[in-house]
């Protein structure tokens, strides 16, 4: 199979933001592996025994409940240990697996700004696919300039399923997603642009990045 090439982020602080409001507030994030790229359809074609039609493209139309069965998939691939334990729409975690698993919200956004305090890493026409570029569909991963991380498309091009509920406090199963996507104006893809979805919502704007290493969050 196609390799997941991961890349390792040091643990370290960073502010994290709401685009919806102002609060603003520290996060400590401890050292973990995330993807380079968000998953493409070339990986969940191999995984799933599937043909892919644009190989190099993220994948979309996936459900945070089928991303997490991509995960387990990709450790059992990979020989590693799953993380997570399913009963329907219930899921548990193990925090000693090293198999695959979603990133948290705080280690998605200390990734995507990788030291950054403003909204976006650089410039967004050079680091993000947005609607400004009349695109009707993801394109290719890779082909604007990456992070200081060297991450790849975390602005842009697909949002990206997290680990965590949209809204803990409101009481609904819905998960969050970030980072804007192909369908977004320019000013709402920024590191700090969450929105959320049902367990079993699949999107055409809305993809995978895969993580590595236990964190006390799960």
């Amino acid at each position: 199979m196609t390799d997941v090439e991961m890349a390792s982020i040091p643990a370290g602080r960073v502010l994290r933001g709401d685009q919806r409001g102002a609060e603003r507030r520290e996060i400590v994030v401890e050292a973990f592996e995330i993807g380079v790229y968000p998953v493409t359809e070339e990986q969940l074609a191999e995984l799933l025994g599937i043909p892919s039609r644009d190989p190099r493209r993220p994948a979309t139309q996936i459900s945070w409940l089928r991303a997490i069965r991509l995960c387990n998939a990709l450790s059992e691939w990979e020989g590693l240990d799953p993380v997570y334990s399913y009963d329907g729409e219930v899921v548990a975690t193990d925090a000693e697996a090293d198999g695959f698993r979603l990133p948290t919200e705080d280690e998605w956004e200390y990734a995507c700004r990788a030291g950054s305090t403003s909204s976006a890493y650089g410039p967004i026409r050079e680091v993000a696919w947005t609607a400004s570029d009349g695109v009707g569909h993801p394109s290719e991963v890779g082909a604007r300039l990456p992070n200081l991380h060297g991450l790849f498309d975390t602005l842009g091009n697909v949002w990206e399923w997290c680990m965590d509920p949209y809204d803990a406090a409101g009481g609904d199963d819905s998960r969050v997603f970030r980072g804007g996507g192909w369908s977004d104006a320019p000013a709402l893809v920024r590191a700090s642009a969450r929105r959320g979805g049902r367990p079993r919502d699949a999107f055409d704007d809305v993809g995978v990045r895969v993580a590595r290493g236990a964190v006390a969050q799960l």
